[in-house]
């Protein structure tokens, strides 16, 4: 089965689905109009549910008062610690788990995208489908509408994808990519061509986790009309390279003793890890092509939005663990706000109290 596409044999149709163009060796549904996200886990023959199962084996025990009369006694043992993962509509078997993996249901992974646009119709699903013999793994792209902007201005076109598997390999993963998925070909380079990936491990918190995913890939709503008219107000606020350095100091000022510093001038004192992070923030911050529009260069909101970039796209994290508990709840959150509330401030008084 060269194209890999899963075959329901109870629907008789393979599952995927794509929109307008015929994809996948013509296999699948071809519709033409964008589908709702229940529309769209139909179509792509999504619609069902995975279980953990316990798993167990059985033994024999031939004694020699019974070998003669060749009688086996059978009993059933456990599998302690690993489970098999199961589609409730087929009872097909499709992988092995341990103890701590977490199922993440197909309707999850559509509830990411619907998530973006706080449960509105408006995402643009383009393709979706299930891969192997039995459904194994998933996959599903899409665009987002008009009034959903990403962080990064070049991924404003690009499709929006995630993927997932059922067997116990691989982690849940949500990136760009410049390909719409329509063959296995198409998938494995859209695999191979993410940026600013997000991977979220099948554990207890993924299905949390995969609520704010779209944090981490930069994608903002543009329906929050007040924070859009706080960003529009900064965008108009000028400001010179020397405010922008003194207002990353101060945000990024691990302690008192380092505000201190900064008052009365004693850069010297600084540690070279304060000094490495805000050299690296204004080298974005001066260089990056989001950076470089009318509404980010040499303005406030520039500098603002130099700080975030900074931490979702420059900062080395141990893992993407740890990159999201930063973001979302540690030590980038804190920068980040740290930064907001500076900007507002200055908005107020002016950048000059910066000087």
């Amino acid at each position: 089965m060269s194209h890999n596409l899963n075959y329901n044999s109870k629907t008789e149709k393979h599952s995927f689905f794509s929109v307008k163009e015929k994809a996948w060796h013509g296999l699948g549904t071809i519709i033409e109009n964008y589908p709702t996200s229940a529309e769209a886990i139909k179509y792509a023959g999504l619609d069902y549910t995975v279980e953990k199962r316990n798993l167990f084996t059985y033994g024999d025990d031939t004694t020699p008062e019974t070998e003669d009369n060749d009688i086996v006694m059978e009993w059933r043992v456990d599998v302690p610690n690993h489970y098999a993962t199961v589609r409730t509509d087929t009872n097909e078997v499709l992988g092995v788990v341990g103890r701590d993996y977490h199922v993440v249901q197909n309707i999850d992974a559509f509830s990411f995208f619907d998530s973006i646009v706080g449960g509105k119709d408006g995402i643009k699903y383009e393709t979706a489908g299930a891969l192997g013999k039995y459904g194994e793994r998933i996959f599903i792209t899409a665009k987002l509408p008009e009034y959903i902007k990403v962080g990064r201005n070049d991924l404003i076109e690009q499709f929006l994808f995630l993927t997932t598997s059922h067997d116990g390999f691989g982690s849940i993963t949500a990136s760009f990519t410049p390909i719409r998925i329509c063959c296995q070909n198409t998938l494995n380079a859209a695999l191979r061509n993410q940026s600013n990936a997000v991977r979220i491990r099948h554990t207890a918190s993924a299905h949390d986790r995969l609520k704010e995913a779209h944090k981490l890939l930069g994608i903002t709503n543009l329906l929050a009309k007040e924070m859009e008219g706080v960003f529009n107000k900064w965008s108009k606020v000028r400001i010179t390279d020397k405010q922008v350095k003194k207002l990353v100091q101060i945000a990024m000022a691990p302690n008192k003793e380092t505000l201190q510093n900064l008052q009365i001038g004693k850069q010297d004192e600084f540690s070279s890890v304060f000094t490495n992070m805000v050299d690296n923030i204004l080298e974005y911050t001066a260089t990056n092509p989001t950076q470089q529009m009318e509404t980010t260069k040499g303005t406030l909101f520039g500098a603002y939005n130099g700080v975030a970039g900074y931490f979702q796209n420059v900062k080395n994290y141990k893992d993407t663990e740890t990159k999201f508990k930063s973001i979302m709840t540690g030590n980038a959150l804190g920068k980040s706000q740290a930064t907001f509330d500076l900007c507002r401030e200055f908005a107020n008084i002016g950048v000059d109290a910066l000087n």
